[in-house]
């Protein structure tokens, strides 16, 4: 398992090259018995061992841009890169111009010294939380793949990328849990910054309120250091003893129904936490319970998808069915419903920040369920949906909140993967990261 500190240092003390690392990239991308055909839709070969290169030569003068200085990274498809076609996992877009620079997050990926080794396959348009694409495939989750279950979407090509070791770092957006529902199914550590703290100019967009952009990554440290640079806030929080955190879990519709696995594994996180010295505190939180409000008829990213997909709504045959569904929904909300929304929205918000004021964080499961297998979840649009909405179902509170998550693993050693969410209010990023840090420490198996 790639970690930033442990690549670093062997990097430091020439134990391997920046282009070892990317030809062992390549070589579990070309693996013919892996996923790495369905996970990534472009591959960045030459350039990528050209940047492993400069970055060796670079290391050998004493020179390091930052401490992801040479390991490599993929991109979801949706973000710009110079020279290179904008899909966005369509095949829409397939025929548009090469984007003329690279996105803001891409582009201080490249200042920093990380190596782009290509484009990860994702739910076309991040309009979905299941990972299928009927256009270019779907990578196998890494659980179970005999049988074949989802990855989570839409960052579907970025988890499974990052979980085969394919990257160091796979860059996904998070618009209601497209990081980090893929990284609890997957096994993964994904974070969910505030929205405004990354740049998200050159990212094809699903909603201008929602959307974020952030790693799925192998720890929670390597998430912060990629954060710091995506950020461009750089200083870290000091470290938190777990014994002095107070937890905020939320008597709420986000703890009930559960699947036995994400139920054992949850109960199991708390009690080590306990253990361990951190406060649980269950605090009834009554607004978790109206998401039907917040996400009706699509929600923001409903009105704001289809504002952008209205151009070519006349090729909506074109794209997947289910996609293009959930486009259509959002010609249905009015203006007045729209603004009524954004009240609401800070009326969700003020509660929250009020609630979770004496906390350092609040606990929930990332998703109520593991993985479905792929035909099941595809079987038919009702089950489609369903499993739709049970994915995303805790995740959304976090975008509406405008606040910052991170999913991490609490799953026993070889069990279905699920995901525990550290959740905090709007700006407070570093912190949590510091606190989620305390968390994975304290949940770490010898």
């Amino acid at each position: 398992m790639w970690t930033v500190a442990q690549l670093a240092a062997d990097l430091e003390r020439g134990r391997t090259t920046s282009r070892e690392l990317v030809e062992q990239a390549l070589a579990r991308i070309d693996d013919r018995d892996g996923e790495g055909k369905r996970a990534f839709l472009e591959v960045y070969t030459d350039s990528a061992r050209a940047a492993a290169d400069y970055s060796d030569r670079l290391r050998k003068k004493g020179v390091r841009r930052s401490p992801v200085e040479g390991l490599p990274v993929s991109l979801k498809d949706l973000f710009d890169v110079a020279g290179e076609v904008t899909r966005a996992g369509s095949k829409i877009l397939a025929g548009n111009p090469p984007a003329k620079t690279d996105a803001g997050a891409v582009a201080r990926l490249r200042a920093a010294g990380a190596v782009l080794i290509g484009r990860t396959n994702m739910v076309e348009f991040a309009f979905g939380g299941v990972g299928l694409n009927p256009h270019y495939g779907t990578p196998k989750n890494p659980y179970d793949r005999k049988t074949g279950r989802v990855p989570g979407g839409s960052s579907s090509g970025a988890a499974v990328a990052q979980a085969d070791g394919m990257c160091v770092m796979a860059l996904g957006t998070d618009t209601r849990g497209s990081i980090r529902g893929p990284s609890a199914l997957c096994g993964l550590v994904g974070f969910k910054p505030t929205a405004r703290r990354v740049p998200r100019d050159g990212a094809f967009p699903l909603s201008y309120t929602l959307d974020s952009v952030g790693p799925l990554a192998n720890s929670v440290e390597c998430c912060a250091a990629y954060d710091a640079v995506l950020s461009g806030e750089p200083d870290p929080w000091p470290s938190v003893p777990v014994q002095m955190l107070r937890l905020l879990l939320p008597l709420s519709s986000a703890l009930e129904d559960l699947d036995p696995q994400v139920s054992r594994a949850f109960e199991s996180a708390l009690h080590r936490l306990s253990q361990a010295g951190a406060m649980i505190v269950k605090v009834p939180v009554p607004a978790f319970d109206r998401q039907a409000e917040y996400f009706k008829g699509g929600g923001f990213a409903g009105a704001e998808a289809y504002y952008i997909h209205r151009q070519w709504l006349d090729r909506l045959g074109e794209c997947d069915p289910r996609v293009g569904k959930r486009i259509l929904l959002g010609k249905d909300l009015s203006g007045a419903d729209y603004v009524a929304l954004g009240f609401l929205r800070r009326e969700f918000q003020a509660e929250i920040e009020g609630l979770a004021a004496p906390f350092d964080a609040i606990l929930m499961p990332t998703a109520p369920c593991i993985a479905p297998t792929i035909a099941e979840a595809g079987a038919s649009d009702e089950a489609y949906f369903r499993w739709n909405a049970r994915i995303l179902r805790n995740n959304g509170l976090a975008n509406f909140l405008d606040g910052c998550a991170l999913s991490l693993p609490c799953h026993e050693p070889g069990a279905a993967p699920v995901g525990l969410t550290v959740c905090g209010t709007a700006g407070t990023d570093r912190r949590l990261l510091a606190v989620a840090a305390a968390i994975e420490k304290a949940l770490a198996r010898d």
